[in-house]
């Protein structure tokens, strides 16, 4: 079974996966553009049985378009993301894939919010489009 392990900028906090994601995938919502500060954000979903979280995280909860709560835990020294929990699937937790720091992580294979998607972001030909 495959082990990776995330850390934010500043080494205090880890994450801990075990497995493959079930779901790679690219938002590009504009809340994502901001609270990554780039055109889109990248996220592996995970059953949150085979995630093991260390350190103090800090927690910020948004409302979605869709409505559902999105609890947003980050680091609170560095302010790094390190996961999140969609309020409609308790069972998942999604990481950036950006902490990973790993160039051979899967790639994505859905993308949503399209329409607000920079027209210069280029996508995988075979990826999944979802609005």
């Amino acid at each position: 079974m495959t082990t990776r392990q995330t850390s934010c900028s500043c080494g205090r906090r880890t994450l801990t996966t075990q497995g493959e994601p079930v779901r790679v995938s690219i938002c590009h919502c504009p809340a994502c553009q901001r609270r990554t500060g780039s055109i889109f954000g990248t996220q592996a979903r995970f059953p949150s049985g085979r995630v093991t979280i260390c350190g103090e995280s800090k927690v910020y909860v948004r409302t979605a378009d869709s409505g559902n709560q999105i609890s947003f835990h980050f680091c609170p020294n560095c302010g790094s993301t390190m996961y999140y929990q969609p309020g409609d699937d308790p069972n998942v937790i999604a990481v950036p894939v950006g902490a990973f720091a790993d160039p051979e992580f899967p790639p994505p294979r859905v993308s949503v919010y399209e329409s607000s998607r920079h027209r210069r972001a280029s996508l995988p030909k075979d990826i999944e489009h979802v609005e």
